[in-house]
């Protein structure tokens, strides 16, 4: 069985992703790991060699930057560094997302499990979405709770959209869960410099004509945001303790708005049926 790592990078420094901490947490579990380096404006480059892996396979990729229509750049580069991988299984990671080490096992396992299992088109990976803080998260209805991060080449998956997903045959991949959990760090960066990363990253959506917007950027309290109890992966150590910023939950109902009283109803209601209705999901889980 052989298993391909794969991304896709451009500006990781001035986005302040935490790119080289993603692609060695996962290191372990591939043979081989492809990234698509986009034309840079920082030291990316240098930055990804570091890493000194035999497994890391770089290739350059260009990025057009005048398509700035719905993000759709972003699942281009994604399949362009999808069909450089030689696996069996293409684990995917966006610059963001860490995989702890505690999961390993478990993810191995079930990449064995599945191996010959051609109906299981792709793997199913919980997500811990970080906001405003290492120490917090964020578990409102409209952060993702699942997402596939790992395909079958001979299914033919494609990443469609923002790259958030993948399709088969322009249909939703008919998958299993893994057991594994994707611990996503993009919204924890300095209040000013998280501005500037999503003003980057709306331009891949709307062209340069909401930058003013980013300028002023603060986090928002609200219902859903919840302390982290838990440990990060241990290529985050460093990074989490170096956390110069604070970040206070405000949890009074007197602070919430429209989307957090949405979102708390649908909670009660998620409680009482055990179903979250309306949610979306990029993928068909099999039950059997």
């Amino acid at each position: 069985m052989l298993v391909s790592g794969f991304t896709v990078i451009r500006n990781a420094q001035i986005m302040g992703y935490p790119i080289v901490q993603s692609i060695r947490s996962i290191l372990p579990l591939v043979d081989e790991f492809v990234i698509g380096l986009g034309q840079s404006d920082d030291k990316t480059r240098e930055l990804l060699n570091q890493i000194n892996d035999p497994k890391i396979k770089i290739f350059d990729s260009i990025w057009d930057t005048s398509k700035t229509v719905g993000g759709l750049i972003l699942s281009e580069k994604t399949n362009e560094a999808l069909d450089k991988c030689l696996g069996d299984w293409c684990f995917y990671l966006q610059a963001d997302e860490v995989i702890h080490e505690l999961d390993f096992a478990t993810i191995y396992k079930s990449l064995e499990k599945y191996r010959n299992d051609a109906k299981v088109e792709g793997l199913l990976f919980k997500y811990l979405h970080f906001y405003g803080s290492y120490g917090v998260v964020a578990q409102a209805r409209n952060w993702y709770r699942n997402e596939v991060r790992i395909v079958r080449r001979s299914a033919g998956a494609r990443s469609f959209g923002d790259a958030q997903g993948f399709k088969v045959n322009n249909r939703k991949p008919l998958v299993k869960s893994c057991g594994g959990t994707v611990y996503h760090y993009g919204w924890v960066k300095k209040p000013e410099a998280m501005g500037q990363k999503n003003k980057h990253m709306f331009r891949w959506w709307h062209g340069n004509k909401y930058d003013d917007a980013f300028n002023n950027f603060a986090y928002k309290s609200g219902y859903g945001l919840r302390y982290f109890k838990g440990a990060h992966p241990a290529v985050m150590k460093e990074l989490v303790a170096a956390q110069d910023w604070q970040f206070n939950l405000k949890k009074g109902v007197a602070h919430w708005n429209m989307k957090d009283y949405k979102n708390f109803f649908s909670d009660v209601v998620e409680k009482i049926t055990g179903h979250r209705f309306g949610e979306h999901k990029n993928y068909i889980l099999i039950k059997q």
